[in-house]
């Protein structure tokens, strides 16, 4: 039943569906229908009318592949029996506590299984703590179809790599991690990613070793990025810059590459916090993990403080002082910003009477609006201002001369906030600038 369903893919006698079209699934969708047949569906009807019109919201592949894409773009969930190979990949965000947020894995898993029929075979991509795929997602799987795995469906788990953003790490060059709940699981899943993904694939010996090789993946970028944050707040007290630092270390053939920064998104600042919770339940309490996530969840913070000092020593009033943000997104060239921790400068300025202005042409407007009720300005109003905030790497603000950024500022001192140390430091303070970065 199995074995031939790889043969009858290629053939277009089965479909391939994809269940979540956002940043990682619709890349996955778009690299497979250039193979086999796919349905691609998302709970998301507007989305579903934008692919449809040949708009790519994400920018992932851009407008022109969607409309050339021969994906079945679809919000109705039955078209999902049309499929006999599924790829599930849905956000697995994390609470306000920083517990997993199982629902949209759970949701998609009820809806595959209101839909699956006999010789399937499901997959995950999901970044979630080893054992969810078997303990959480199977039983629902089982309930919802009632039909039994190992016997009317099979399993297996590939975790994303996609790097949202990224035109050189895509889906297709980037090796994949799959693995299934037995040897012939395991052979298809790996046949049919080999079908797009030209890096190859790595078998992993069991879905919990693929679903823990995930999560650290992440969890080491975090732990790498934290040490930086707190070199960067150590040096910064001696008068250090810590960029001069980095480069000169970096020097040394192995010294590793990472720079300090706001650490957002729906990966490296969420991942950790699946490891840790799993370890919790076994009775392990995190030690390194949780001190990297704690150094990093407060860096909007810290950045916000060190804003407020400027403005005190440029001799301007803090309470209503005008400030500008350049950038919201959680990473450079995106327009996704969810789990953005840009949001924490905003919140945090707040608390001493200061409302920024916040401009980012890159960015998903109606997103930010509907996530943190956050409008963005355009960068042309831009005027007057106490203090400007570079924080996002967008390529439209590399563009930026001198003059183009002199324009932003009123009368007085100049404040820079340059978060990603973008500018010629020392240019800037050569041009008088009270100049900062990380």
């Amino acid at each position: 039943m199995y074995r031939s369903l790889y043969q009858k893919l290629l053939n277009k006698e089965e479909k391939l569906s994809l269940v979540g079209l956002g940043y990682v699934g619709m890349p996955i969708a778009v690299a497979f229908a250039k193979k086999i047949d796919v349905v691609g569906f998302d709970l998301n009807a507007r989305k579903i009318e934008l692919y449809k019109s040949g708009i790519d919201p994400t920018n992932e592949v851009g407008d022109e592949a969607i409309k050339a894409t021969t994906v079945d773009f679809t919000a109705d969930e039955t078209k999902l029996r049309e499929a006999k190979f599924h790829i599930v990949a849905v956000p697995t965000p994390v609470n306000d506590d920083h517990t997993p947020d199982l629902t949209p894995v759970e949701g998609a898993s009820e809806i595959l299984g209101r839909n699956l029929t006999k010789g399937s075979i499901v997959v995950f991509e999901s970044t979630v703590y080893p054992g969810v795929t078997e303990d959480v997602c199977i039983p629902i799987l089982e309930r919802e179809s009632g039909l039994k795995c190992g016997v009317d469906f099979k399993i297996g788990y590939s975790p994303e790599r996609i790097n949202p953003g990224d035109k050189v790490h895509r889906l297709e060059t980037i090796k994949k991690i799959v693995s299934g709940m037995d040897e012939e699981s395991l052979d298809i899943i790996a046949k049919v990613y080999e079908l797009v993904v030209e890096a190859g694939v790595h078998r992993a010996e069991s879905i919990k070793v693929a679903e823990a090789a995930k999560v650290i993946e992440n969890s080491q970028r975090d732990i790498n990025i934290a040490f930086m944050n707190e070199l960067s707040i150590i040096f910064n007290k001696m008068g250090i810059d810590t960029q001069s630092v980095l480069e000169a270390a970096g020097t040394k053939w192995n010294f590793l590459k990472f720079y300090p920064g706001l650490v957002g998104g729906h990966c490296i600042g969420v991942d950790p916090y699946y490891l840790t919770y799993k370890a919790e339940m076994m009775g392990y309490h995190s030690q390194i993990i949780l001190s990297g996530r704690r150094i990093n969840d407060d860096m909007g913070k810290y950045v916000a403080e060190n804003i407020v000092k400027k403005l005190i020593a440029a001799d301007k009033p803090v309470k209503s002082a005008k400030v500008a943000i350049l950038g919201f997104t959680f990473k450079e060239n995106c327009p996704d910003t969810r789990n953005t921790k840009i949001i924490d400068i905003v919140n945090e300025l707040k608390e001493y009477g200061i409302t920024p202005v916040i401009a980012d042409p890159a960015a998903d407007a109606d997103e930010a609006m509907w996530l943190y009720s956050v409008e963005f300005v355009d960068m042309a109003t831009i005027q007057n201002m106490d203090a400007v905030i570079l924080a996002v790497a967008h390529d439209c603000f590399k563009e930026l001369s001198m003059e183009d950024i002199d324009n932003l500022y009123g009368e007085g001192k100049k404040i820079m906030i340059d978060i990603k140390g973008l500018l010629d430091r020392k240019a800037y303070k050569a041009a008088d600038y009270i100049y900062w970065r990380l």
